[in-house]
């Protein structure tokens, strides 16, 4: 039976292992503590649900693809209320069904192979589905690596000339997955004129925007120039609503044009009464600040433990994410495999990309009190 062989040339999906991993110690009827992969388990807002229920009907057809007005021009406000973004709701915004299946499937929409547009760019270590999503579209991909002595930014001058004149994507996330850290707004406007200088798309996965424990991050939206620019946000981490299904693409209109096209084919706009709730969380910042203050105090309590027993926070002040330097002569595998024989699950570096090598990743997704339980399991093993 013929099987794709992009399909059976990938590997299990990191955090499929993290979740097989913390199912066989369960099985074993031992204690697991899982900050491997980034699930929030905050609650989800009161009036959310209520607006999600609401939002059920006796019957209900398909969701269009461009989504609820409703819906992008609460995402309108939403920009305008943050970063000072003015968005059309009708050509600058569509909804999606959260921003894995966005991210993993536009590589589709804007790779020309026969045209010679046929090389997607992206950072590592990061969120695998953006690489993938490439690999499956049949796209060149090029990793640039991020590294701690350039403040974990891609080396833009490091890129060949030859690689600008075939790239048609180029993948930016910042808040940064795994390393927490945020982008200047020079980074932005540099990566900005070298799309439109070479006529690439400059893709940025925003989706940690609103988990901030300093002041708040800068997003591709404050760009004085759109053009070529597609950002990528959702409601799974800024709410707690990764079960939703539920974030946007916004920028140029004659991307967001390129998706309203596209997108009926293989997806659509989440459910309605989906669509119904995210209205509501986009139109509150109140949920956003318990959480983030949640998040506030887990990170306060790892920070002073990882003081005491003389381990680096290497990472920024933003996401959900600790990014932790191992100690030298130890691997992030290594590392996890002793911290999970305690109880303790954290993702490799490794897992993430070979630039993660020398890290562990702490998503502090755990409730407050399992957080000071893995602390005292942590105090006597590192």
């Amino acid at each position: 039976m013929p099987i794709s062989p992009v399909l059976s040339g990938q590997a299990t999906y990191p955090f499929v292992r993290l979740n097989q991993a913390a199912a066989a110690r369960r099985a074993e009827g031992l204690e697991v503590i899982d900050f491997g992969m980034g699930d929030p388990r905050e609650p989800t807002d009161p009036r959310i649900i209520e607006a999600l229920r609401n939002g059920v009907r006796e019957r209900m057809g398909y969701p269009a693809a461009v989504g609820l007005p409703e819906l992008r021009e609460a995402v309108a406000g939403w920009a305008e209320r943050r970063f000072g973004a003015t968005l059309d709701p009708d050509t600058h915004v569509i909804p999606t069904l959260g921003s894995k299946e966005a991210i993993f499937s536009f590589a589709q929409v804007v790779l020309d192979i026969a045209g010679g547009r046929d090389t997607v760019v992206l950072t590592e270590p990061g969120y695998p589905v953006g690489v993938r999503g490439a690999q499956f579209a049949g796209a060149r991909v090029e990793e640039l690596p991020l590294l701690e002595s350039n403040g974990f930014l891609p080396d833009l001058d490091a890129v060949p000339a030859e690689t600008w004149h075939r790239t048609a994507l180029f993948w930016v996330n910042y808040p940064n997955n795994p390393t927490g850290v945020t982008a200047p707004p020079t980074f932005f406007e540099r990566l900005a004129a070298l799309a439109r200088e070479h006529d690439f798309v400059l893709a940025s996965d925003e989706a940690y925007t609103e988990l901030w424990f300093d002041e708040p991050p800068v997003s591709a939206l404050q760009l004085d120039d759109w053009t070529n620019l597609a950002v990528f946000n959702t409601l799974s981490k800024r709410s707690s609503m990764t079960g939703y299904r539920s974030g946007f693409v916004a920028g140029d209109p004659t991307i967001i044009a390129a998706l309203k096209q596209f997108r009926p084919n293989v997806g659509t706009a989440p459910q309605e009464f989906v669509q119904r709730a995210s209205v509501v969380a986009w139109g509150d910042e109140e949920h956003v600040e318990r959480a983030r203050a949640s998040y506030a105090e887990k990170r306060r309590l790892f920070l002073e433990l990882f003081r005491r027993v003389g381990l680096r926070d290497a990472g920024g002040p933003a996401t959900m994410y600790l990014w932790v330097a191992t100690p030298s002569g130890v691997s992030s595998e290594a590392m996890a495999t002793r911290l999970l024989e305690n109880g303790v699950i954290v993702a490799p570096g490794a897992f993430l990309g070979d630039s993660g090598e020398g890290y562990i990743r702490f998503a502090l997704v755990p409730t407050l009190d399992e957080c000071r339980s893995a602390i005292e399991i942590l105090e006597g093993v590192l």
